[in-house]
């Protein structure tokens, strides 16, 4: 790898800043699929029409419909952050191991700062193992260093609770549950975070190699003398292709790890009444059948998606302004980028 190809390389800063920016975006915009995602799955009822009837029935729907918006942007954008971040620098380390670079593919390949490469991301190239492995692992990570904000942004968002603030709810939690009440779920959450996140990496970076070698960069035209409309065209389909591969893994992984997040979420609103994963399965299963564990899908299947794919898609453009703003990086470090 040349010194220029080395500087080129993301800061750690830059990723930081990419995933707060990304995940509070998401996180504001899709809060209102979020919360009905959480009173499903807290009813029992099945029931989305309920729903929306008892948000219908708020004195004022918007701010009910952005209910724990605070919270939730805080825990994706911090999360996204310290994910994306962690991401990145496990990422970087296991390009470095033989069994978990991407084969075939030499240290320039890997960072893809080449003028002819053909892909819509300049972060490291893995193999199977190495990105199902680095996203399981950063997941896990992030996810216990923000499960506190994730219990307060579940319950401001549930019916069950009549919290006004998130310092009052901090303190609710405290002096009822003491300091296992912030951790309620986490391993229902770490077992669904961890194969979700795993999966959706390796998936994401398997529909990103495909579709940039099927719709890749276009030759420039005759009269295109300076390169721009090559460079604008070429930031247009990669920001494409990451959108849609990240939609394609939100759906599929968000399929897979759906029966997690619902017992993760009844423990953590009711964990007094389930109080681990393997009981929260047996209750639910035994009281309200298989179809419990299923509660939410769609509203949660449409939200991953949608979401995983502008966190992702936000996430890889500012990174990539940011090499080129920050980073010293020539023109045409910009092109091999994409």
């Amino acid at each position: 790898m040349s010194d220029g190809s080395r500087k080129a390389l993301p800061k750690s800063t830059f990723h930081f800043a990419a995933g707060l920016g990304s995940g509070v975006l998401s996180a504001v915009l899709l809060q209102p699929i979020d919360l009905l995602k959480t009173r499903v799955q807290q009813s029992g009822s099945h029931s989305l029409s309920a729903a929306i009837a008892e948000i219908r029935a708020a004195p004022h729907i918007i701010p009910a419909l952005w209910r724990g918006s605070v919270p939730s942007a805080l825990r994706t954008g911090f999360g996204s952050a310290i994910y994306f971040t962690s991401l990145n620098a496990i990422r970087q380390n296991a390009s470095r191991i033989p069994l978990l670079a991407l084969p075939s593919a030499g240290a320039t390949a890997m960072t893809n700062t080449t003028p002819n490469s053909r892909h819509s991301s300049s972060l490291p190239k893995l193999s199977n193992t190495g990105n199902l492995l680095a996203g399981a692992v950063a997941r896990s990570f992030a996810g216990f260093i923000l499960m506190p904000l994730t219990v307060l942004k579940v319950r401001y968002e549930s019916s069950l609770y009549k919290y006004s603030s998130l310092v009052g709810a901090a303190r609710d939690i405290a002096l009822r549950e003491g300091l296992r009440g912030f951790f309620a779920g986490f391993g229902a959450t770490a077992i669904r975070d961890a194969p979700y996140a795993g999966l959706y990496v390796l998936f994401y970076e398997q529909s990103k190699r495909r579709l940039s070698h099927l719709y890749g960069n276009p030759s420039p035209s005759s009269s295109d003398t300076t390169g721009e409309k090559k460079t604008r065209m070429a930031v247009s389909r990669a920001a494409g292709i990451n959108f849609a591969s990240g939609v394609f893994s939100g759906v599929v992984c968000s399929v897979i790890s759906n029966p997690f997040d619902a017992v993760k979420t009844r423990i953590q609103l009711q964990p007094d009444r389930y109080r681990n994963m393997v009981h929260a399965v047996r209750r639910l299963v035994a009281e309200e059948g298989f179809r419990a564990l299923w509660d939410g899908l769609a509203l949660r299947m449409s939200r991953k998606a949608l979401s995983s794919a502008l966190a992702w898609t936000v996430y890889e453009e500012l990174v990539r302004r940011a090499e080129v703003t920050w980073g010293g990086g020539p023109g045409k470090q910009v092109r091999g980028a994409l």
